[in-house]
Parts: structure tokens; C-alpha cells; sequence
């Protein structure tokens, strides 16, 4: 068996093998690169073996797709992003330079099972959520669609955290993914920058008295050391570049104060750095925290924006370019501080006066917001940020007074909408607002779908797209279906290519020829096999894992995402409970067997989410092991969701719960992922919802609840919560159940106060949506006993969400935002 591949690279092409020469390689790269010899190599070992051959297969495309960029003054696209939620890389990387299975085979001579030492790899722990896996799409996706790019971020060492569950509570324990290292990445040593913090700010001027610039003199000094992963795109097309940065002291040891027997005070500068890319988002509950969340956002934008100045001059003569040869992108607010530190660069290094570095900047930066919660756009105290940013302080302060006096002159905007543009919020507590920052920082802000960009130009932007009205543009999101179709869910993916052919693996608007076969008998059948194994591999993850049985023939009803109150995962539970009174008060009912599952971690200091995982738990230990129910009602919460449960978890679902409050979710794609692989969505006219019911047809999906303007409406009209919940008989004994302890009688107490909330203001609209969501789920039910139905439903928003992939929406910012072919 002969294995064909392409590249412009003639090394590329020498490394053509046939399967032997493969297990050939393997050997080899074990003995002299790993040092093991077959007979004694552990699993792990044969991992790193495998990983290392097929990465100099990627490294020659690697190094090809870098000078063909250089070659062809190509320009770049920079995303600086906190969080790359990559998962596991080996089958990506396989994949999509089509050595699965050749991999496989190869292996096999060996005695060793791929998927066995797949498993080994851990999932990189960059990220959280849905920020952090569209960063991971959109890497890949830039890769496939041939776009020159670099992501910019944090190589953190333990990440977010590993979570247990104890008791029902959550655990935050650290997430050792690099504690067997990390054979994708390359540190590059040479590639280091220096980041200060603190000091003061001098002024240099000439003879005649006229300012020339102003030196920053930082009194604590790091450096920012570059580590590469390569990130392959589609049939190797383009390999691109997720440089992440790690934190070195100047000096790793004061010899000093060592000599003089001060051991641990002799390495502070050595645990200072390390302290700032050991965890991502430490909780800012704290003045410490925050100071740590704004060390670690500083670091590496102003490491990547020193890098991508120093790529650019590199190739050209000045900076008056950059913005025809870069396009930097802020993923979210948390890079924002770039924009200062591009200016600080071009105006105390490279002479420019402000109006020009100021033109330069904001014809370079653009900027994607995610959130409509004002509090997730970040802002910082103005005596914490000047004490460790004093240069980027006065630099805020002058693009501020540029922006204003802009406001002013146009005589169109009240003193309070002054106040709502300036950079500086000065109601109470002086903080500086990055959210404004990246947006007048910026040429293009663009929301993630239709109704997050509408409802920011009329909310958390309204009187910044007053002045800048041109400025704000939407780019919904997608996701890659390398990874959530082809990867995860291969058997879906064979039996579409038998019904469909080849074509949608490289267009994957193709799918909509799967429609024909949505009221296919046959086809039907075929898919619910499919459907029916993923539940199966899911339900033995779940024994291996937590020791529960549970019936693959049951509806799987999954809600996986961080855990958060606009998310509503109360709402599920409170439905769960009510399922659970009725049940037991109804046996003659013919009962639909359902399984509910949660998964997603809770920030450390977020106690309502915490409580609500607790509760899950509570509430799944009652439900689980009551003889009343039959086994017709399962709660399941699944401890540390990452990527690769996400890749088990999404395939299996029948149900994809996206029953966010409307107007507060920005786009999602976990819902993307699950119309994709064939579940059916409940759920709000919320985010990226809106345009998936678009898609794949209103009766294909089912909505329920408020909307957007009807949410803000209530909130607006004096919302009393009391009164619907008192003429709700299922909300309130599901509610009076929980609040007095019955899933909690060693604390009767826990859950009073989270429960009254929801009588006193209810702010995610929880009582105002519960009767028409459990009617919904009362018509989910009807549906999964018309089995041609259900499944012609389900095949039809696998076929008509391909408007979804990441592919499309990078294609459409490099058109629309950046300017560069694809």
C-alpha cells in the first residue's frame, strides 16, 4: 500500500512511505528519539513515537507554508486570543494529512491499537469554553482556507483546573496536562521578548525645549519565551503557527541573597514569572487576583505585538505599512491592552508622533466581541493599572482625550452619553474600560451573530455606534467539521460519503444533499444505527468513569457548557424535579425513558454556580436511586468536561439543550456542533439559535420563551416572578421541593437562598420561561415516539447546518475585516 501526498517541498516529497517503512519509522524514532526499545516501551512512549514521526511530515509543510508567506509578502493574519481550547492534536494532525490509516496500520504491526494510545494524549488545558474552542476552529480553519496566520496566547501549565466532584461539589484540583511534556511544540528561545511592569515614565526633549519621547524605565522585568505548535489545516494545505508565550525571570536565582541563606527569597523573580502563565483566569475576587489577571493579559499581548512588529520590520523598512501587512485581531477584550501597546512601540521606539502611530493602530487592530454582560467587559482599577502600567496609562488617557474631543465637536451627545464613550468609567470607582478600548482602538468590531451584533449596537455599545457608525459588522460563528463530524462521529461520516459521496469532506456545503435522504426508511434506519453505537461508546465512557448503568435506548438530553445562570442549567434541573414529581404522582403515564446530562466547570469564585453543579448532583442522587421511577429518569453530571468528553458526549446526543435567557448568549456553537451531528435543538430564539432555526426550518428545532425585546420588556415593566411561580402548580412544588431540602437533608438550608432568588427578582427569567420550557419538553417527547419523524428531523439539520463551519466565517473576515485572500 502506496500513501501519496503533496507539497511544493521536495524534502516533503521524500518522505513518501508505504505502510512498512511507516512501522519502519516508528521503530526507529522510538529507539533514537524516544530511547526505548520495543520490548519496554510504555504506551506512552509509542504515543510520543507516533506523534514524532508524523510531525516531521508536518514540520516539512510547516516550513514550506512560513517561506511561500515570506516569498509572496503575503499578508498575515495575528489572532491574540486568552484561551486555545485545542484538545487533543493527534488526530487532527493525522487527519487531516490523511496518515490515519496508514498510522493505524502501521501500529498494528507493531501490536499496538491507535485509539488505546489516542486516548493517552491529554487535552492541552489553554481554555474554558466556547471562547477557547472557536479560537482552536478558527486556527484550523484559517490553516484550511490557505490564510497565513499566527494565534497568540498563553502556554499556561496547569490552565483552568481539573475538576473533581466531591460530595456533589465541585473541586478545582491542577490540570498536570504537560506532566509527560508536549512532543507538538517547539520552544524557540531565540524568540523572546522583554516585559516590564511598574517604574516610572521621563520625558526626553531637544535643544529647544520641544517633547521628542518618553521612556519607560519598569522596575520589574520578565521575558516572554515563544513556544510553536504547528496547527495543520485540510489535506495539509497550509500549517500555521499557535505561538504561545511561557514567563522566564531575568535572573532565575539571586545568588545574593541565596549565598546569604535567604533559599526561598532568592528565587522570588523565579516564582513571579512562573506564577504568571502557571493558571488561566485566577479569581479576581481579589486585589491580587486581579492584579495577576491583568500581569498575565499585558504579558502576552505586548509579547505578540512586539513579535509581529519585529516580523514586519523584518521584511520591510518602516511601520507606516503594518496595516497593509497585518491584521491584528482581539479575540474578546482580554488582548485589548495591545492597542496601547502598539502605540507605546511606535511612538518611545519608533519616533512616530501620535496622530500617526494612532492612524497606524487603528488600521490595523480589529475586534470580536463575545459577551452582552457588561461585567464580562473587563475594566480595571485606574490606581492598579497606572502602578503597573504607568506609560500605558498615559496613553490611554491621550487616545481618551482623542476620542472625546471627537464626541464633543460634533455637538450630537449628552453629557451622559460622553460618559458611556469615554475610555474611563468615573461613576463611583475610577476603572479603565477595555471594552471601549478595543472597540475605538479598532477599524472593524464585530458581534458572532445576527442578534448579539443587533443587540450591541443597541446595548452595551449604542452610543459608541453612534459616533463610529460604520464600525460594527457581524461574523456568526462556526465550527471546524474536521474535527465535530469527520473526527468524532466517523461512523456518521462513512454513511454520509456511502449516501452522498466524497465531495462534503472538502465542501462541506455539500451536505445539503443528505437531505433527499431525511424520509429515507432505509436511510433512517442506517442513521439510527449510527446514533445507537455513539450512545453506546458514551454510556461505557459514563461506567468507566462513574460506575452508572444507563440504557442507550433512552433519550440522551445534554446540556454541556460552562456553568453560569444565564446558561440556565437551574432551568433543566428545575424541570428534572418536576419530570420526577410527576412521574412518581402519574405511573399509569406512558413515560418517555430519558437520560439528563450536565457537564461544564463553574468558576472557583462563582458560588451560585458551584451551588447549582451541587445541586445536579443532589438532585441525580435522589432521582438515580429511587425504585419509583422505574429507571425512567436519570440525571447524570459528567465530572472535567473538556474537548475529547465533548467528542464522546456531542455524537450520542438525541437532545441538545441550548435554553439560554434570550438577548444574553452571544452566538454558541456547541449547538452548531450538535444540529451537525444530528440531535435536535430545545431552545431559546438566543445567539447563533436564531439562525440555525433559520437553516435547518422552524419545524426542524424546538423553540420556546421569551425573546430578546420580550425579556427586556419584563425587566423594564416591573417583572414579578412571585406571581407566575404561585400559578405554576409544577414550578412551585418542584421549587418549594428544592428550596426545603429534600435533595438536601444533611443541609435542609443549602439551596433557600438560591431558590429565593427566583421568587425575589430572577434576573435569567427562570419562572418566566418554565411552563413553555416543560411544555416543550412534553412535545420532544411526542416527536421521539414518532421514530420516521424524529429522525427525519434530526437528518435534516445534520444536512442543512453546513452554513455553519468555521471555513465559511473565515472566509467571510478575510473578505470583510482583514483584507486577504482565501
Amino acid at each position: 500500500m502506496t500513501l501519496t501526498r503533496t507539497s511544493a517541498s521536495d524534502h516533503a516529497a521524500a518522505r513518501q512511505v508505504d505502510v512498512l517503512k511507516l512501522a519502519a519509522e516508528i521503530i526507529e524514532c522510538l529507539k533514537y528519539r524516544v530511547g526505548k526499545e520495543p520490548s519496554v516501551a510504555t504506551r506512552h512512549d509509542w504515543l510520543a513515537a507516533s506523534i514524532k514521526v508524523v510531525r516531521d511530515r508536518v514540520v516539512d509543510r510547516w516550513i514550506d507554508s512560513t517561506r511561500r508567506a515570506y516569498e509572496q509578502g503575503d499578508k498575515r493574519v495575528y489572532y491574540l486570543s486568552m484561551e486555545f481550547l485545542i484538545g487533543r492534536l493527534m488526530r487532527d494532525a493525522f487527519s487531516n494529512l490523511g496518515l490515519m490509516d496508514a498510522m493505524r496500520e502501521a501500529l498494528a504491526i507493531h501490536g499496538v491499537d491507535i485509539d488505546v494510545i489516542a486516548g493517552l494524549e491529554p487535552d492541552a488545558a489553554l481554555g474554558n469554553g466556547g471562547l477557547g474552542r472557536l479560537a482552536a476552529c478558527f486556527m484550523e480553519s484559517m490553516a484550511s482556507v490557505d490564510i497565513p496566520a499566527h494565534g497568540y496566547g498563553i502556554r499556561y501549565v496547569h490552565g483552568l483546573f481539573r475538576q473533581e466532584i466531591h460530595d456533589g461539589w465541585q473541586v478545582e484540583l491542577p490540570e498536570t496536562w504537560l506532566e509527560h511534556g508536549n512532543p507538538w511544540e517547539f520552544e524557540r528561545r531565540e524568540g523572546a521578548y522583554e516585559i516590564g511592569f511598574g517604574g516610572t515614565v521621563s520625558s526626553v526633549t531637544s535643544k529647544d525645549g520641544r517633547l521628542e519621547r518618553h521612556v519607560w524605565k519598569p522596575t520589574e522585568r520578565f521575558l516572554a519565551v515563544a513556544v510553536d505548535t504547528p496547527v495543520v489545516g485540510w489535506r495539509a494545505k497550509r500549517v500555521n503557527t499557535l505561538r504561545l508565550w511561557s514567563a522566564m525571570p531575568i535572573d532565575p536565582i539571586l545568588l545574593d541573597a541565596f549565598n546569604a541563606g535567604d533559599h526561598i527569597g532568592a528565587l522570588r523573580e523565579s516564582n513571579k514569572a512562573e506564577a504568571l502563565t502557571r493558571v488561566l483566569y485566577p479569581a479576581d475576587s481579589h486585589q491580587a487576583g486581579q492584579e495577576l489577571r491583568l500581569r498575565q493579559e499585558y504579558f502576552f499581548s505586548a509579547a505578540s505585538v512586539q513579535d509581529i512588529v519585529r516580523r514586519h520590520l523584518s521584511q520591510y523598512p518602516d511601520l507606516t505599512s503594518l496595516p497593509d501587512k497585518a491584521a491584528i485581531h482581539l479575540n474578546d477584550t482580554h488582548p485589548a491592552i495591545a492597542v496601547a501597546e502598539l502605540m507605546r512601540l511606535l511612538m518611545d521606539v519608533h519616533g512616530h508622533d501620535f496622530d500617526v502611530a494612532w492612524d497606524i493602530t487603528n488600521r490595523t487592530f480589529a475586534y470580536t466581541n463575545h459577551t452582552l454582560l457588561p461585567e464580562a467587559l473587563e475594566s480595571w482599577p485606574v490606581p492598579l493599572f497606572e502602578r503597573l502600567l504607568p506609560r500605558h496609562m498615559q496613553i490611554i488617557y491621550a487616545i481618551n482625550a482623542e476620542v472625546l474631543l471627537r464626541v464633543r465637536s460634533t455637538g450630537k451627545f449628552s453629557d451622559e452619553q460622553v460618559r458611556a464613550i469615554s475610555l474611563i468609567h468615573e461613576d463611583g470607582e475610577r476603572r479603565v474600560r477595555m471594552g471601549n478600548l478595543a472597540f475605538v482602538g479598532a477599524f472593524s468590531v464585530n458581534g458572532v451573530s445576527a442578534l448579539h451584533t443587533e443587540l450591541m449596537k443597541e446595548t452595551v455599545f449604542a452610543d459608541l455606534h453612534r459616533l463610529y457608525p460604520k464600525r460594527i459588522n457581524n461574523k456568526t460563528n462556526g465550527i471546524t467539521p474536521r474535527r465535530w463530524l469527520m473526527q468524532c462521529n466517523p461512523g456518521l461520516t462513512n454513511l454520509i460519503r456511502e449516501a452522498i459521496g466524497d465531495r462534503f469532506l472538502d465542501d462541506i456545503d455539500a451536505l445539503k444533499g443528505l437531505d433527499a435522504f431525511a424520509d429515507d426508511a432505509a436511510f433512517q434506519e442506517q442513521f439510527a444505527a449510527v446514533k445507537r453505537a455513539n450512545k453506546e461508546r458514551l454510556v461505557s465512557l459514563i461506567g468507566d468513569r462513574m460506575g452508572l448503568r444507563l440504557d442507550p435506548s433512552a433519550l440522551f438530553d445534554i446540556q454541556i457548557k460552562r456553568i453560569h445562570e444565564y446558561k440556565r442549567q437551574l432551568l433543566n434541573i428545575i424541570e428534572a424535579v418536576a419530570l420526577y414529581d410527576q412521574i412518581r404522582s402519574h405511573p399509569e403515564k406512558d413515560w418517555l425513558p430519558r437520560v439528563k446530562f450536565f457537564g461544564g466547570k463553574a468558576a472557583p469564585s462563582y458560588h451560585n454556580a458551584k451551588l447549582i453543579i451541587k445541586l445536579a448532583n443532589d438532585v441525580a442522587r435522589v432521582i438515580n436511586s429511587d425504585p419509583s421511577v422505574r429507571g425512567l429518569l436519570k440525571v447524570v453530571f459528567v465530572p472535567n468536561y473538556n474537548v475529547s468528553t465533548a467528542e464522546v458526549m456531542i455524537p450520542a446526543a438525541d437532545l441538545s439543550e441550548q435554553i439560554s435567557t434570550a438577548g444574553l448568549e452571544a452566538s454558541g456553537t456547541g449547538n452548531m456542533k450538535f444540529a451537525l451531528n444530528g440531535a435536535l435543538t430545545i431552545g431559546t430564539l438566543d445567539g447563533a439559535n436564531v439562525e440555525i432555526s433559520e437553516c435547518v426550518g422552524a419545524e426542524n428545532i424546538v423553540i420556546f420563551g421569551l425573546k430578546a425585546d420580550e425579556v427586556a420588556e419584563r425587566r423594564a415593566g416591573g417583572y414579578e416572578p412571585r406571581a407566575i411561580i404561585e400559578k405554576s402548580p409544577e414550578l412551585r412544588q418542584a421549587l418549594e421541593a428544592i428550596a426545603s431540602g429534600v435533595f438536601s437533608p444533611d443541609d435542609p438550608e443549602r439551596y433557600r437562598d438560591l431558590i429565593g432568588g427566583l421568587y425575589d427578582h430572577d434576573w435569567f427569567m427562570v419562572a418566566a420561561d418554565f411552563d413553555a420550557y416543560a411544555g416543550a419538553q412534553r412535545h420532544i417527547d411526542e416527536l421521539w415516539r414518532d421514530s420516521p419523524r424524529w429522525y427525519g428531523m434530526t437528518i435534516r439539520n445534520t444536512a442543512r447546518v453546513g452554513w455553519f463551519s468555521s471555513d465559511r466565517t473565515i472566509r467571510q473576515y478575510a473578505k470583510e475585516i482583514w483584507n486577504v485572500p482565501a
